[in-house]
């Protein structure tokens, strides 16, 4: 009877631990300078990478992470990972997500690229490079995504931008 106890100990123990995954600190939002390509800043093309941020509201944790940008971008994509034990991941965040900028920029998702469902989903969200003609990253300073109703009635990850 001990071995068996001990043993379905092991098993629970173990398969807790494949499922756990260490969680980043949440993001306080910290300021950051674009990286930018000089070789490529001659043709006036110019690259952006900003660093990943992290929101932990609810049962959901949501890290965000904005992919390599340049000018000629026709979308701006963010990899983004939902992790969980309590709730489906069954959301279109295309439909939840919005992108903002402080020139008064506005857009909505485009793609949601993911596998449906389960409590650990990472995917891709497209967002269009262009907004009524006018590029979206032209003379910005702060740049915010905004996830709602996501186990969390709003989540907001900012980039602050420095020319």
């Amino acid at each position: 009877m001990r071995k068996t106890t001990v043993l379905l100990t092991l098993t629970f123990t173990l398969i807790l631990a494949a499922c756990s995954t260490v969680k980043p600190p949440v993001s306080t939002l910290p300021t950051e300078t674009p990286v930018e390509n000089s070789s490529v800043q001659s043709t006036g093309i110019k690259e952006l990478q900003l660093s990943e941020r992290t929101d932990q509201q609810g049962a959901v944790t949501v890290v965000v992470k904005p992919e390599l940008w340049t000018s000629s971008s026709e979308t701006l994509t963010f990899e983004i990972s939902l992790d969980t034990h309590s709730v489906d991941l069954s959301f279109d965040l295309a439909a939840l997500a919005t992108l903002s900028t402080d020139t008064g920029l506005n857009v909505q998702a485009i793609q949601w690229e993911a596998p449906a469902g389960g409590h650990h989903v990472s995917g891709k969200l497209s967002f269009p490079a262009r907004v009524d003609g006018k590029p979206m990253l032209d003379g910005i300073n702060n740049l915010l995504l905004t996830i709602k109703n996501l186990d969390a009635s709003e989540r907001l990850f900012t980039w602050e931008l420095y020319r």
